[in-house]
């Protein structure tokens, strides 16, 4: 029996070697349900699932380069990855050369919110001055004519998680957060400690970049996401983490 098993061993091992390395970009600021890292490894989450999903039909094999949301751009530009997710259109003022777009792959919604018992839903532009719990790196168009006037005031915090958890124990009395964070954070708190949403930001449509280069396997990676659109697995992924409508359009409508 060992010595079958040796065997394959062997025999598979030469397999795995050639597989092409995909190198994925993980932003240090996403959270949960996006990401979770161990040893500054991601382990869980809806993007890693998505990513390991992605490579094994690929054929290739993954590698996760984890660096700040400010030096994504530069290690496109220098090659240093293949393929980054979570990531809209509207980011860039033209496509990022040498890179794919994949076809559309998540709608998310930038929302204000607020603790329930704190402030109504309003326009942001009716807010009285006061700090604003953000991420650090991210651009926020709704709010940045507000901040440029001084009438908010940002508070960058690392990571989605950490803005959002300096909003519950008060240290801000609103905060910037994507609809998918927001409902993990609600769902994993007590329900009278539930943050609400105060107005709807913007609403993008994300999906990834795919370097087009021969020595990996582009257009496998564009396939496979196609096809786990269109069978419905990305829409598993997300359901696994507990989310819910991030498919659906909503208004930007205000009392």
């Amino acid at each position: 029996m060992r010595k079958l098993l040796l065997l394959w061993l062997l025999l598979i091992a030469p397999a795995q070697a050639e597989q092409p390395v995909l190198r994925f970009s993980v932003a240090e600021s996403w959270s949960m349900p996006l990401i979770r890292f161990e040893d500054g490894q991601p382990v869980e989450g809806m993007l890693f699932d998505l990513m390991q999903a992605v490579a094994q039909e690929a054929g290739a094999r993954p590698e996760y380069h984890l660096m700040a949301r400010l030096r994504l751009q530069q290690a496109m530009e220098d090659g240093d990855i293949d393929v980054r997710c979570y990531v809209s259109p509207k980011w860039f003022n033209a496509r990022p050369g040498h890179f794919i777009w994949s076809i559309p792959l998540i709608h998310q919604r930038d929302l204000l919110v607020g603790r329930a018992f704190d402030i109504p839903p309003t326009r942001p532009e009716q807010l009285p001055p006061q700090t604003v719990g953000t991420v650090l790196g991210y651009v926020y168009d709704t709010l940045d004519p507000l901040f440029a006037k001084g009438q908010l005031q940002r508070e960058d915090s690392r990571n989605q998680l950490l803005a959002l958890q300096k909003l519950q124990a008060g240290r801000y009395r609103l905060a910037v957060s994507n609809q998918l964070s927001l409902q993990w954070f609600n769902q994993h708190g007590p329900p009278e400690q539930r943050l609400q949403v105060i107005a709807v930001l913007d609403e993008q449509m994300l999906g990834c970049l795919v370097r087009n280069d021969p020595t990996i396997p582009s257009q496998g990676v564009l396939r496979a996401l196609v096809r786990m659109k269109q069978s419905g697995e990305l829409e598993r992924i997300v359901q696994r983490y507990g989310a819910s409508g991030y498919s659906e359009k909503m208004s930007l409508a205000h009392p």
